[in-house]
């Protein structure tokens, strides 16, 4: 029987290096699970599951809703998703009674074209990313001393040195990644034997699903995110990753203030 965490018996403070080193390590070679009671326990009410209905997400929101039913779980609604993306959240809601709480940004779509100029994700998908995720995850996150996510080591390169357990220095917190080492095919093995439900485009060569304009299908011998801002020279749209043209250029993502404070202090 799984053990179910109440999200009561956190400790205030934010780890430091060597807990999460200690942690990270300890955390490598037991199942998902664990990390998700680890997380519960260690941060209690200022932990998050961040969702984007993909399926490393659902599978991790099937795993919390047995064994730390309590956490919190929001999404980034960037009013461009896939209609198929917003009825997979609504048959989450429903079998799991929870209500994911959607952080959007500061700009409607129309609001933007009119600052911005119209099809800003052609233009400048960098630019369009910050204001639609990357901003409002810094909103999402305020005043948390953790977040959970569904990032695997073998996604894309940027993702293949993540830890289970690691410091954020992009949100400057903790960031817990249960599904590190499992593999996609692990992943479907999970959502399939639990009949958790998942976003059909899934079955359809969607391998990672973002915003409309920005996500094809991926074909046969394609890096798994090799659907995303196709055309382009990224691969991540800066909540993970903040250099290099994959995400926001580091001044980029401090000027829109996402390295903001977590109650804790930068890990060396």
């Amino acid at each position: 029987m799984q053990e179910v965490v109440p999200l009561t018996t956190a400790r205030p403070c934010v780890p430091d290096a060597e807990e999460i080193t200690r942690a990270g390590a300890a955390l490598e070679y037991q199942a998902p699970q664990a990390a998700i009671v680890w997380a519960a326990a260690r941060f209690g009410p200022r932990v998050a599951l961040a969702s984007s209905f993909g399926l490393e997400d659902v599978a991790l929101i099937d795993m919390m809703h047995r064994t730390a039913p309590g956490m919190r779980v929001f999404y980034l609604d960037t009013d461009l998703m896939f209609p198929e993306t917003y009825r997979t959240r609504d048959r989450i809601r429903e079998r799991y009674g929870i209500e994911p709480l959607a952080y959007r940004s500061m700009l409607d779509v129309a609001a933007q074209a009119a600052e911005e100029g119209e099809r800003l994700w052609e233009r400048e998908p960098g630019r369009c990313c910050r204001l639609r995720k990357v901003e409002p995850l810094r909103r999402a996150l305020a005043g948390m001393d953790a977040w959970v996510t569904g990032l695997r080591r073998d996604q894309s390169p940027t993702r293949a040195g993540i830890r289970v357990v690691e410091w954020d220095e992009v949100n400057a917190l903790v960031k817990v990644n249960p599904l590190a080492r499992w593999s996609l095919d692990a992943v479907w093995a999970y959502v399939r034997a639990h009949d958790v439900p998942f976003n059909p485009m899934h079955e359809h060569g969607f391998l990672s699903i973002g915003c409309w304009p920005c996500t094809r299908a991926v074909r046969p011998g394609e890096d798994p995110r090799a659907g995303r801002w196709p055309g382009q020279a990224r691969t991540e749209c800066g909540l993970h990753v903040a250099a290099d043209g994959n995400g926001s250029a580091p001044d980029e993502a401090a000027a829109d203030g996402v390295r903001m404070a977590a109650g804790g202090h930068p890990v060396e």
